[in-house]
């Protein structure tokens, strides 16, 4: 894996599930990182191959529930973010996970309170021993990348201090949210705290934060001389952000995911609250489409929906029939 000069899709809860990483892939991002899953949750689970849709399945052992899923087509950029407090737990699921994936990343800049409330996400970010015992021990034990995800803290030197803590552990690269956990997506990040990160390290630094059109990848690598470009929001927003040929219509992208969604039998919770995100940027929920959307309790609901009825049921009589031709209909 490498991290330099890299458009990268930031982990988004509920949103980066396999098609959203796909789709964002094929518009043009070289690492899609997948939604945080919690290392409780994850060490419950097997991994099982799933020839019926092509993909390799993490179930949590006795129920159907699917919490991660991958593919070969995505085995050399996505990555597995996982929540964790404990060393020995995150080694447990990074173990179970990683020849599947590209890379490791630990969670330590969710500022919500699921996450901080069980020693995760940004409640790292004070606990500056417990970052060294988990990074170094997934160093020791893993041949895969290991990374990190922080966020801003109190000052930019608090800031500089904690990221050189983490370049000693011997990670691959550091992402950097340009914000505060007590700020809010309203307020504009500070590229100039990360590029404080940037100058203060030698590993690739990922800087995050305010990207909203493919212009904004090289603004902010000027901005802050970071080795990569990391967009959250504006992926999900409209995910061919990627394309250096300019944005599609947020209407096509949206369609795209529809299909994507069908083809890899996505959760159907996830793929509705991420078609929600996506239509609630652009126009009320409470019109025809959001009221629609809401009412589809299935893909084949959904599909219905969306005129894409032939396209899955399609889908559906290639995998029963073993026809391998599915990507000609797309």
């Amino acid at each position: 894996m490498e991290y330099k000069n890299k458009l990268v899709l930031a982990p988004m809860v509920r949103i980066g599930t396999l098609p959203f990483r796909l789709m964002a892939a094929e518009y043009g991002a070289d690492i899609t990182y997948g939604e945080e899953i919690i290392d409780h949750k994850f060490i419950k689970c097997e991994r099982k191959v799933n020839e019926y849709i092509g993909c390799t399945d993490f179930v949590e052992k006795g129920t159907e529930n699917v919490v991660f899923r991958t593919c070969y087509e995505e085995r050399h950029r996505v990555v597995f973010q996982m929540g964790t407090s404990d060393a020995v737990r995150a080694l447990t699921a990074a173990q179970l996970v990683c020849k599947d994936v590209a890379a490791i990343d630990i969670n330590m800049g969710c500022p919500k309170s699921f996450s901080i409330s069980g020693g995760m996400g940004a409640a790292l970010l004070s606990k500056p021993e417990l970052i060294h015992d988990i990074l170094t021990t997934l160093k020791r034990n893993l041949n895969s990348p290991v990374t990190c995800k922080i966020r801003l803290l109190k000052s930019p030197q608090d800031t500089v201090e904690l990221a050189r803590r983490i370049e000693k552990t011997g990670v691959s690269a550091l992402a950097v949210h340009g914000r505060k956990v007590a700020d809010r997506p309203r307020d504009p990040a500070k590229w100039n705290e990360i590029a404080d990160v940037v100058s203060a390290l030698s590993i690739p630094v990922i800087a995050n934060g305010d990207v909203f059109d493919y212009g904004d990848f090289e603004q902010i690598k000027s901005a802050t001389g970071a080795s990569s470009v990391m967009v959250a929001r504006g992926a999900l927003w409209n995910a061919s952000i990627f394309s250096p040929e300019g944005k599609l219509h947020w209407e096509d992208v949206k369609r795209e995911y529809v299909r994507k969604s069908i083809l890899w039998d996505n959760d159907m919770k996830s793929t509705k609250y991420t078609l929600k995100e996506m239509i609630g940027h652009y126009t009320s929920l409470e019109q025809a489409e959001g009221k629609g959307l809401t009412k589809s309790e299935t893909l084949a609901d959904l599909a219905k929906f969306y005129g894409e009825e032939r396209y899955y049921w399609f889908v559906d009589e290639s995998r029963f029939s073993g026809n391998e031709s599915i990507e000609k209909f797309l």
